[in-house]
């Protein structure tokens, strides 16, 4: 757990650049935030601003060219077992049913069949997927595939769940749906959330606080707070400000 002192997640001017046959091209620059325990963060910005290389970056799958990012206090070398990633793609195995999917995080831990078993069950509950649990992804809608890769993102009992734009592929209705179920699981389980999106409804719907960046390369415009009750009704005035105040700082 992090120390009194240490964030859950800290980016301190995070840098990443990238070779390609035109040049160096930078993606992020003088990224810096923190993520306190428990919290929802939204990362929120305009198509290749780099929310996607931070999330890989604060996943340990890809390396900043400069600056560090630390998990209690401890610089991020490499994937780990404190954060669980959803990614927008669902990255489901076809070949195994939603309890095979779920459970493989917890084999790759050599955790007993007994004890895989009961913490798969366990997840398929929570995320509202009873019945469905010897169903094959080809069976599922996209919606329930999403429910089953945040399944097997928890499953491990990550400390962090980074989400990168996991509700991009699903039409509007079954978004609004995994908003009310991600924010039941949230409450449930008091998870930190790192969310990667470029809807600004969907971050004001979801966050404790928004991380606003610029476009490319991406820097940190804005931190802003909805300071809203929950839940939230995307008709109230509240909410339109919020939502507006934030398109105006991407604009």
């Amino acid at each position: 757990m992090a120390g009194v002192d240490e964030p859950t997640v800290a980016l301190s001017n995070v840098e990443k650049t990238f070779e390609t046959a035109d040049g160096t091209v930078q993606a992020l620059s003088e990224v810096s935030f923190a993520v306190e325990s428990g919290e929802f963060v939204c990362v929120l910005g305009p198509s290749g601003c780099g929310k996607t290389t931070l999330f890989r970056i604060i996943a340990g799958l890809e390396t900043p060219t400069g600056g560090r990012v630390a998990v209690d206090g401890t610089p991020v070398s490499g994937p780990g077992m404190d954060r669980g990633m959803v990614f927008q793609e669902y990255g489901l195995f076809p070949w195994r049913t939603v309890t095979g999917n779920v459970e493989f995080g917890l084999e790759q831990r050599d955790m007993q069949p007994e004890e895989r078993r009961r913490v798969a069950a366990e997840m398929i509950d929570l995320v509202g997927l009873d019945g469905f649990e010897e169903a094959y992804p080809a069976e599922l809608s996209g919606g329930m595939k999403q429910r089953v890769g945040i399944a097997r993102a928890l499953a491990v009992d990550p400390e962090i769940l980074l989400m990168d734009e996991p509700f991009a592929s699903v039409d509007a209705q079954t978004r609004l749906m995994l908003h009310e179920e991600l924010l039941r699981i949230w409450r449930e389980t008091g998870k930190t959330i790192c969310f990667v999106t470029h809807d600004v409804a969907e971050a004001v719907t979801l966050a404790d606080r928004v991380v606003v960046l610029t476009g490319s390369p991406g820097r940190v415009r804005s931190v802003v707070d909805p300071d809203l009750d929950r839940p939230r009704d995307r008709t109230d005035e509240g909410f339109n400000e919020c939502r507006d105040r934030i398109r105006s700082l991407i604009q």
